[in-house]
């Protein structure tokens, strides 16, 4: 695989765009490219969400770049780009973006869901959901 295993592991402020993790990855031997988006729905047990704010631990950016080393050592040759917004959020907004690239599919596709799964459990990052109830509701960590 052409360039670094990391691409890029990052938690921004700024608006994410899942053509920008891909463009990070892609290269002429990989021959397979896995994206993921999380996207802020519109309800949660049952209730209609209006928005949400995410807010990160300071150490929420370490902890992004060691989970997606320890994916690409497990999983040689794989290429990653990974990002998590915070701040504040709209339905339809991405919250959280990412693309593997690998030779082959079944490699990217396998690094990938370990990577939103261990992005979802060990980055600190809560969330604070506005429901259009007018009530509000944290959230642990993803």
């Amino acid at each position: 695989m052409t360039g670094p295993a990391i691409a890029f592991a990052r938690i921004s402020v700024a608006t994410l765009s899942l053509d920008t993790c891909i463009s990070a990855v892609n290269s002429d031997d990989a021959g397979a490219v896995v994206t993921f988006a999380g996207v802020v729905r519109d309800h949660d047990g049952g209730r209609a969400v209006r928005s949400l704010d995410y807010e990160a631990h300071p150490t929420a950016g370490a902890a992004i770049t060691s989970i997606a080393e320890s994916v690409a050592a497990a999983f040689p040759g794989v290429r990653i780009a990974v990002e998590h917004r915070t701040g504040s959020l709209g339905v339809g907004d991405l919250a959280l973006t990412c693309a593997v690239s690998s030779a082959h599919r079944a490699e990217a596709f396998a690094a990938c869901a370990r990577l939103i799964d261990e992005v979802k459990l060990g980055v600190p990052i809560w969330k604070n959901q506005h429901f259009a109830d007018g009530t509000t509701e944290w959230v642990g960590s993803l």
